[in-house]
């Protein structure tokens, strides 16, 4: 364990750099958003995330759109505990015989005007995972999907390209 621990100083960085995208860009991309939800909602457009079954890889790169590179908050845009409160669901990975009634219950309290969002490959066309007995097929088997972002995770920037595209 010592060994791996002085072996580890030493070595060089091991984290990812982070994207090729000017603050410039990104602040005109959820300006571009935030008042695309304006023009369609008339308020600031509120996410709810649901993991339907996957392996968290695109959950992350939702959470990305909260840190303090993108920081989706001082735009307006929000992601909320509630469906109930929200504009937008975003359900990640293949839906699970577990997950399936859960995801057609948290559809059914949103709120109209209400949009569904496949994020990743697994939710799109089911993965990896799309033989699994486990699962019961991909997101548009149980709730009608407005807009699929493909991707192994797809990457927050274009998370915010796609949900641009909603909106408009």
């Amino acid at each position: 364990m010592r060994r791996i621990l002085i072996e580890s100083l030493f070595r060089c960085k091991l984290t990812e750099q982070p994207p090729l995208i000017t603050d410039a860009e990104k602040a005109a991309l959820v300006g571009h958003l935030d008042r695309a939800a304006q023009r369609r909602l008339g308020r600031s457009l509120a996410i709810r995330e649901v993991d339907a079954g996957s392996c968290n890889g695109c959950e992350l790169e939702i959470i990305a759109l909260n840190n303090a590179l993108y920081d989706l908050e001082r735009f307006g845009l929000k992601i909320v505990a509630s469906p109930r409160h929200a504009d937008v669901l975003m359900v990640t990975g293949p839906v699970t015989r577990n997950m399936r009634d859960a995801l057609s219950l948290t559809y059914e309290a949103m709120p109209a005007p209400k949009f569904v969002v496949a994020v990743g490959d697994c939710a799109c066309t089911g993965g990896m995972f799309a033989q699994s007995p486990a699962c019961v097929g991909t997101v548009g088997h149980v709730v009608p999907i407005d807009l699929r972002i493909p991707g192994c995770p797809p990457d927050p920037t274009t998370l915010l390209r796609g949900l641009i595209s909603l909106m408009t």
